[in-house]
């Protein structure tokens, strides 16, 4: 019998309030950031949690096709929890009808120097400065081809830092090479704002070049493997009306087969009063979901109704995964939602989503 204090609360608006997560939280929110999501992910990796995790947070099955592939349903975990593809079994415990795992480059690197990760706690918010910290595209791709999970999985690659803008297609290029055999889609990241000038190409010719490259060497691996692995793209929501205007236009004409938005923002007018609110990086959580929201209506707008939307940032309750998809999002996908709320925010957008 489930006892009274592990037994789920309602709020007033509806959203699940799950006592067990909030004890946790509170024990992992008085540590460092960065060593608070090592460490909860490691425990999440443990026998007994992925069994309580499985039992505890099961959703019935909501089963979708997007991008010709079978979800189970329509909430992914966004890149940039697991970097390095460690994690991949114990995440799909929670319920995720995809996992995006990455942001991977060619070459590991370590990302910018700490402290790079701050909670805005009363914002329901994170700002992030990793700097694509990860082990390499070998290692990610070890870990990936040893997965148990059974959904659909992306995988997000991007350019080493030092790796300079003009050959930053050859980095994009490996790194689609080595992931083809094993993703089951990828997603291009070219809007982190911890990679110094990255979001240069999220613009013109820089964008259509590597749009380009990128489809040139899709067909060339479709080839090879009898397998089509769909392109996305992931973009910032600090892009202006006239850049997504042309952004748009150019995944159309290269026919990208999906577009992300957003990664996080630079924007910090709703964290003015936070003591972080000055510290460089993207900020994501609660005071982004106004402008992802502005900026997927008008991605979908620009990009008509049959190129692939997932949307990105905010959801922190189940109602706000489903305004994802009233502005026109196919998919949708979690990152500090899930840090905030836990397994149960899963587990609740599934169940309105279906």
């Amino acid at each position: 019998m489930t006892q009274p204090y592990l037994k789920y609360k309602t709020s007033s608006d509806g959203a699940s309030i799950d006592p067990l997560y909030s004890l946790a939280r509170a024990i992992f929110f008085k540590m460092d950031p960065e060593r608070a999501h090592d460490l909860a992910l490691k425990t999440a990796s443990l026998p007994f949690a992925g069994s309580l995790i499985k039992h505890r947070y099961k959703s019935s099955a909501n089963p979708t096709k997007v991008l010709n592939l079978d979800f189970e349903n329509q909430v992914g975990l966004a890149a940039g929890l697991d970097k390095n593809g460690d994690y991949i079994d114990a995440l799909g415990a929670m319920g995720f009808g995809h996992i995006e795992i990455g942001t991977v480059t060619p070459k590991p690197q370590p990302g910018n120097p700490t402290p790079r990760m701050f909670r805005l706690t009363e914002h329901q918010a994170l700002i992030n400065r990793m700097g694509f910290n990860n082990l390499g595209v070998d290692h990610l791709l070890k870990r990936a081809e040893a997965r148990k999970y059974k959904g659909v999985l992306g995988i997000n690659i991007g350019k080493n830092a030092n790796t300079p803008l003009e050959k930053a297609n050859d980095d994009y290029l490996h790194c689609l090479q080595k992931v083809y055999p094993v993703a089951d889609y990828i997603t291009v990241n070219v809007s982190s704002p911890n990679t110094q000038g990255l979001r240069e190409l999220q613009h013109g010719q820089l964008l259509r070049q590597l749009l380009q490259a990128l489809k040139d060497t899709q067909s060339k691996l479709a080839t090879e493997h009898n397998q089509y692995r769909p392109i996305l793209i992931k973009i910032a929501p600090d892009m202006s009306e006239s850049e997504l205007a042309d952004f748009t236009q150019a995944v159309l004409e290269h026919e990208i087969d999906g577009v992300i938005a957003g990664n996080t923002t630079n924007e910090r007018q709703k964290v003015a009063d936070s003591e972080h609110a000055a510290e460089q990086g993207g900020l994501s959580g609660a005071p982004v979901r106004e402008l992802s929201n502005t900026k997927l209506a008008l991605v979908r707008q620009l990009l008509g109704p049959d190129t692939v939307l997932v949307g990105v940032g905010g959801i922190l309750e189940a109602r706000h995964a489903q305004e994802k998809r009233d502005f026109g999002a196919d998919l949708v996908q979690l990152y500090t939602g899930l840090i905030y709320r836990g397994p149960a925010l899963v587990r609740d957008c599934i169940r309105t989503l279906a």
